[in-house]
């Protein structure tokens, strides 16, 4: 795979990663404090499916151009992703165990991206 066609992986990867990690952001905001089945219906949600379904065909994507084994793993990412808008919008308890678990996602990707 050259240079560019790599690079351009990666970003389609990280992309991906992105607009998944987006989808529960707005999927948490829509439906944070709500209980009835019908408030469920609200734009955080619609704009979360959204960014699901792009990051989708991003995804499927990428899975065209490269192997398995290479793009799967980037679904790690957007643990981290998440993890850090836990902690960053949501305010959300930090440790240093589920540090190291990201951190261990994160030296994982790198692995296999460098490879």
């Amino acid at each position: 795979m050259s240079s560019r066609a790599s690079t351009t992986l990666l970003t389609l990867l990280f992309a991906s990663a992105v607009l998944a990690a987006s989808g529960q952001i707005f999927l948490k905001l829509g439906a944070q404090g709500r209980s009835e089945l019908t408030a469920f219906v609200n734009p955080w949600i619609a704009v979360g499916v959204l960014c699901y379904g792009l990051g989708m065909v991003i995804w499927v994507f990428a899975l065209s151009k490269s192997p398995l084994t290479v793009v799967y793993p980037f679904t790690a990412l957007t643990f981290v992703l998440v993890y850090l808008a836990g902690l960053l919008i949501f305010k959300e308890a930090f440790s240093i165990r589920s540090l190291a678990g990201v951190l261990l996602i994160v030296s994982g990707l790198y692995l296999v991206v460098s490879r």
